[in-house]
């Protein structure tokens, strides 16, 4: 079972849940600006719906190129952590990851500085 992350948009989250190739399930969550709050949360949710368990999970896609620079560095840095916790690979939405110490990561490509005022 794949977990697929989408946090690039500051109005909704997108999370799938994928199997030999084939979607089973899409969920868009509206966020408005609260991705950090309602990641987990909503990761869970569809989890248990579909009656999955974190365990059957065997690799986690994360969009990790546009949208604005929090919104992606939160679904990366998640991916990241419940991959590492898992013990599964992590791979951005092109398909690559980097490997450091024997663990699979992905990093974000950012469009440009973020605007922070």
């Amino acid at each position: 079972m794949i977990l697929s992350i989408n946090t690039t948009n500051n109005s909704f989250i997108e999370i799938s849940l994928k199997k030999a190739g084939e979607v089973l399930v899409v969920e868009k969550i509206a966020v408005d600006r609260t991705q950090a709050e309602k990641l987990l949360p909503a990761i869970e949710k569809i989890l248990k719906k579909q009656k999955i368990k974190l365990k059957d999970l065997e690799k986690i896609e994360v969009e990790n190129r546009g949208g604005s620079f929090t919104s992606l560095r939160i679904g990366v840095a998640t991916a990241n952590a419940l991959g590492f916790s898992l013990g599964i690979p992590v791979v951005g939405a092109d398909g690559e990851s980097k490997e450091i110490d024997g663990i699979s990561i992905v990093e974000p490509e950012y469009s440009g500085e973020p605007d922070i005022k």
